[in-house]
């Protein structure tokens, strides 16, 4: 007898991040801590990809390779993620936002955790309308105001 429910999955909010590198200076170092958030069911990681625009403004996937600590890049865990859900289109258009030369990191994902919140909502009858992120030198910034006042 199975203890699964019946119930469909119903999905957290899905976000997108494109993250730029300045030079296409690629050290996957920050590779272990998204492999971390997946391993805690925190995120579930729907599409990653990487372009890098060209001196002469082409934009062109590329693939990397290896990342285990020594500096040498190691993506295995990530190959094959893919969702479909990024395409072409979605490529070229970060590629239009990086300056020649560099490259960026497109990652679609699954915020898990906030699943059950969310399906709680969607069955209350609750709309999200609206949605926005706060740049951390925002924040950093309205912090140290704070500090100069006290």
């Amino acid at each position: 007898m199975s203890n699964e429910s019946s119930e469909p999955i119903e999905p957290g909010p899905i976000d997108y991040l494109i993250v730029e590198f300045p030079g296409s200076r690629l050290t996957g170092e920050g590779m272990p801590l998204l492999a971390d958030l997946v391993d805690r069911g925190i995120i579930r990681i729907l599409d990653l990809t990487f372009v890098r625009k060209e001196e002469d403004g082409s934009v062109s996937g590329i693939e990397l390779a290896d990342v285990n600590g020594d500096g040498q890049l190691d993506l295995a865990v990530f190959e094959g993620v893919s969702s479909g859900l990024l395409g072409e289109e979605e490529r070229s258009q970060a590629g239009a936002i990086l300056s020649p030369g560099d490259s960026a990191a497109v990652l679609l994902y699954e915020n898990l955790w906030a699943a059950p919140l969310a399906a709680a909502l969607r069955r209350a009858g609750a709309r999200m309308i609206a949605r926005g992120h706060v740049p951390v030198e925002d924040l950093i910034e309205a912090l140290d105001a704070l500090d100069s006042k006290a």
